[in-house]
């Protein structure tokens, strides 16, 4: 069966959107992976019955306030909560026009057996 150039470049076009939207889910798995760290320290730090923590900043422990430790996990948080909201926004966006486009390639196929 000869597929017309235009159905053609649609499903070359629908191959990009699917390498985008797996990419979107290697960058939000990471992202998840992240936010569970944080969890994690935040947690540690909510079981500590110490006022002062080491943190690792680089190749270096330095002593520091739980209080303000938590406050900067806290802000850590909220940015990579953000951060994925935005990457599933992505995503949704990206499978929405792929599959309208893979039905209309789908359509145009059918259309020409």
């Amino acid at each position: 069966m000869d597929i017309p150039q235009a159905t053609q470049e649609k499903i070359q076009k629908l191959q990009l959107y699917e390498q985008k939207i797996q990419a979107l889910l290697a960058q939000r798995q990471e992202v998840e992976s992240s936010l569970s760290e944080i969890d994690s320290a935040l947690e540690a730090l909510n079981n500590s019955k110490e006022k002062e923590s080491f943190k690792i900043i680089g190749n270096v422990m330095i002593l520091q306030k739980n209080s303000e430790i938590k406050t900067e996990l806290e802000m850590d948080k909220k940015k990579v909560d953000l951060r994925i909201k935005n990457l599933e926004k992505q995503e949704n966006e990206l499978k929405s026009v792929a599959e309208a486009m893979q039905k209309e390639v789908l359509k145009q196929i059918e259309g020409k057996k």
